[in-house]
């Protein structure tokens, strides 16, 4: 079976450069998942993600996304495209995780990498929550991810709603 890593990444002291970390809490939130899928706040780590990243196949970051859209634009990027991810270029971030993946390349282990992302509306301002167009359109980077799951043969459950 297939090990995948749902890495949510970006420092949440940054209104939208935070968007992958709370994503990641929404869908911890919404659905249980199996074994072979881990999901880890990945927060502004770089290097010292290369354990989780060397475990798995497949790992999809979750992170705010330079890609040049409106504010809220939801992206699915690979290959080239993972340096608009805002982890994947020089940012707040210790190592980029393009440099991590080259070092996971070099022992044997790098896994594929997806990036889901979306374009942030502020990164720069301190502020622990995201902008208004960014918090209304994080469930549907949430459906993305889901949907990227699925096609893989992983089946999430619904969760119950807390009250």
């Amino acid at each position: 079976m297939e090990k995948i890593l749902v890495l949510g990444v970006g420092n949440i002291l940054y209104t939208d450069e935070g968007l992958g970390v709370r994503a990641l809490e929404m869908a911890r939130e919404r659905w249980e998942f199996p074994e072979n899928v881990t999901l880890l706040d990945g927060g502004t780590l770089g290097m010292a993600l290369m354990d989780a990243l060397t475990s798995c196949d497949i790992v999809f970051v979750l992170d705010a996304v330079l890609g040049g859209g409106e504010a809220g634009a939801i992206y699915r990027l690979t290959g080239d495209d993972l340096r608009k991810s805002v982890s994947f270029r020089d940012s707040m971030h210790q190592t980029d995780l393009v440099d991590t993946l080259v070092f996971c390349d070099l022992i044997g282990k790098r896994p594929e990498a997806v990036v889901l992302g979306m374009e942030p509306e502020d990164y720069m301002s301190m502020g622990e929550f995201p902008t208004p167009t960014v918090r209304e359109r994080l469930p549907l980077l949430c459906d993305l991810l889901k949907s990227e799951l699925e096609a893989r043969g992983v089946t999430l459950k619904e969760r119950e709603p807390h009250n």
